[in-house]
C-alpha cells in the first residue's frame, strides 16, 4: 500500500464526516516516542478515524510534506495533513472532533533530547 494516499489537503481534510480523533504535532523525526502515543490515543477509541495534523515548525529538521510521509507509514495512524498554527484553529472548528490530542510539547522535548544526546555524543 503506498501510504502517501493517507496524506490530505488541508481542504479535503475539512470534509471527513463522523467523529474522528485529532492529533497535532510537530514530529520533527519519528521515534519511537511517537508511535507509543499514537498508539495509546488510538486505543482510547480503536473505531474512530484517526486524523494527525503535521504541524509547520521554524526548527523543523525536515519539510512539513516528509514529515507526514514519515507519519503516514505508520498503520496506527488513518489520515494525514499538514497544516500550520494558522490554519488547526478553523479545521478543528470544521471537523468538530471527538478527541483533540496536541503533541507539540512532547515534540519538542523529544527533539531537545535528541539534539542534546548528539551534542554529548560528539563531545567524547
Amino acid at each position: 500500500m503506498d501510504t502517501r494516499s493517507k496524506i490530505l489537503t488541508l481542504e479535503n481534510a475539512g470534509r471527513l464526516a463522523g467523529p474522528l480523533t485529532l492529533v497535532t504535532g510537530y514530529f520533527h523525526l519519528v521515534l519511537a516516542g511517537h508511535a507509543r502515543d499514537l498508539q495509546e490515543v488510538r486505543g482510547r477509541a480503536p473505531d474512530r478515524p484517526m486524523l494527525v495534523v503535521v504541524l509547520g515548525h521554524a526548527g523543523a529538521v525536515m519539510d512539513a510534506e516528509v514529515r507526514a510521509e514519515m507519519v503516514a507509514a505508520l498503520r496506527v495512524v488513518d489520515y494525514v495533513v499538514t497544516a500550520d498554527h494558522d490554519h488547526l484553529d478553523g479545521l478543528i472548528e470544521r471537523l468538530r472532533p471527538a478527541e483533540v490530542v496536541r503533541l507539540e510539547a512532547a515534540d519538542l522535548g523529544r527533539l531537545r533530547r535528541l539534539i542534546d544526546d548528539a551534542q554529548r555524543s560528539q563531545q567524547r
